[in-house]
């Protein structure tokens, strides 16, 4: 029987069908405003909830590692399942994550119980987004439909703005529940989108597969994520266990990837032996789907930089308010809205590969705008305005292209599947963002204060030791001066030492953005390998 998706053709052109469109945009926008309603909370965290800036990572971690570490089995279990079943499970678990956030009496709570939940509820409905599109969109409607999704990362700037306002007036608890409606929306709209074609019925469930690359990806996100609040050698105070004496991160991560290695050896046998696997080779071996993946990971990785860096820097020691930074995030998301959009729809025969390159230099000009935007204790909002403008520019120009790129280089069936690794790669960058980002920053004020205070002639020595013995947060000013009530010190000694760390902040925030320019524009080394730029249709 003929799906609604090809009945909607009409005179050979087919028609774009809106609706369903929308429910996908809306749920793409529904993870993005988690995300963002949790760094305006951030400030509520900390006085509600006893929360550290490591806990905040941590949280904002704990969804990707959720989310990356089974998105792949998501996408699996749609091509297997079907899609639209597999949606409405994911948004399910997302309604009831929220509903652990708005009622968690503890971070522990909120973070092992709620974000877990949303993080793996995202894990079935995201994939689903990115498979849906190939079944209902084909030709040019279908890379319309590509840059649709981009685009509601630009769109889910609205949530935070609206969050913001009920964060304001009703508190962080009522923000969460108003989330979990949110997502119980999005699960009775899935009913409207059309029949499409399903499998045949005789894929099986890669179970071995999925243990390895969810336990492999755990693993590795776990020790990267940690290595600003355990150590990366050294054992930090807060490390809760030791491997050989060191902390556990760089082990933990590197057996990670020994896993994944393993699971990409495991695959390329059960897919000769069943024609179907959770990691196709066509996704290993086609350099082009490469590139799209690393793209996909990059876009991302600039959305942790937000998170890890922007928001938190202007709400804890620029003092500005939840309701300013989310209307940062419409300026960011303006833009995304319309490059995501813009691009597919007036420019169809763009090259993808120009796109993209154009895309990584625009968000790398962003990180720089935003870097020499900040000051001792504030931001330029003049400077924070114009970076935001940029960087939502570069991800909506990257956007546009990333998921296609990866849909013209395999086959109909790879590249509905292809929802899940594309979508593990959103939250592989954006992972990677927060820790390796996090941990540049977070050990650079601490270093920094420790070698400032040693070289300040108005710092004794027992002070400095003292204060080595610590790992600095990033804080506002009085906030660092209540955290060093405890050492016994003179009036003079922690005015120097509040000096001391304004500066250390300040130079590693500084140096933390161009570490993140630079990773982005590692991204241009992949895009040689974009070379098929259109698909023909039977």
């Amino acid at each position: 029987m003929a799906s609604t998706a090809a009945a909607a053709k009409e005179g050979g052109k087919e028609k774009f069908l809106v609706l369903p469109i929308l429910v996908l945009i809306l749920a793409q926008m529904g993870t993005s405003g988690d995300n963002g309603a949790l760094s305006l909370a951030a400030t509520a965290l900390t006085t509600d909830l006893g929360a550290t800036v490591a806990d905040i990572q941590l949280a904002n971690m704990v969804y990707s590692l959720m989310a990356g570490a089974f998105m792949i089995a998501g996408g699996m279990m749609g091509t297997i399942i079907g899609w639209k079943k597999n949606f409405r499970m994911g948004a399910l678990m997302c309604a009831a994550g929220e509903v652990v956030l708005a009622m968690a009496p503890n971070m522990a709570v909120f973070i092992w119980g709620g974000r877990t939940l949303v993080g793996f509820g995202a894990s079935f409905m995201i994939p689903s987004v990115l498979g849906l599109v190939p079944k209902i969109y084909h030709g040019k409607n279908r890379v319309l439909a590509f840059g649709c999704i981009g685009a509601a990362s630009g769109l889910s700037a609205l949530l935070p703005l609206l969050l913001s306002i009920v964060l304001m007036s009703f508190g962080m608890r009522v923000t969460f529940f108003v989330l979990a409606a949110y997502f119980a929306i999005v699960f009775l709209l899935s009913f409207k989108l059309p029949e499409i074609e399903q499998n045949d019925g005789k894929l099986k469930f890669d179970g071995i597969g999925v243990a390895l690359a969810a336990l492999g990806l755990f693993l590795f996100l776990v020790g990267v994520s940690r290595i600003s609040a355990w150590g990366l050698i050294e054992p930090f105070a807060a490390c809760p266990f030791t491997i050989f004496g060191i902390s556990p991160c760089l082990p933990m991560a590197v057996l990670g990837l020994v896993i994944l290695a393993v699971m990409v050896k495991v695959e390329k046998g059960v897919e000769e032996k069943n024609g179907f696997a959770l990691l196709p080779q066509s996704f290993l071996k086609t350099p082009q789907v490469l590139a799209g993946l690393a793209a996909s990971a990059i876009t991302f990785f600039f959305m942790g930089v937000q998170s890890i860096l922007m928001a938190p820097y202007l709400q804890l020691v620029a003092g500005w308010s939840p309701a300013i930074v989310g209307v940062l995030s419409i300026v960011v998301g303006i833009p995304t809205f319309a490059f995501s959009i813009g691009i597919p729809k007036w420019m169809p025969n763009a090259n993808p590969r120009r796109v993209i390159e154009v895309g990584y230099i625009v968000l790398a000009a962003a990180l720089a705008t935003m870097a020499f935007s900040v000051t001792l204790d504030s931001a330029s909002l003049p400077g924070i305005v114009v970076g935001c403008i940029l960087a939502g520019s570069g991800a909506g120009i990257v956007s546009a292209q990333a998921n296609n790129v990866v849909a013209l280089a395999v086959n109909e069936r790879d590249a509905a599947q292809s929802g899940g690794i594309q979508t593990t790669m959103r939250n592989v960058g954006q992972a990677i963002g927060i820790a390796l980002l996090g941990a540049v920053l977070l050990f650079g004020i601490t270093n920094n204060v420790i070698d400032g205070a040693k070289n300040d002639d108005r710092i004794s020595e027992a002070t400095v030791e003292a204060i080595s013995e610590r790992n600095i947060d990033l804080t506002s000013d009085d906030a660092f001066r209540a955290s060093i009530e405890d050492i016994e010190m003179s009036d003079s000694e922690r005015d120097a030492l509040v000096e001391v760390n304004a500066e250390a902040r300040f130079n590693s925030t500084r140096f933390a953005y161009g570490v993140g320019a630079v990773i982005i524009l590692l991204g241009l080394l992949t895009t040689p390998a974009i070379k098929i730029f259109k698909k023909e249709e039977a």
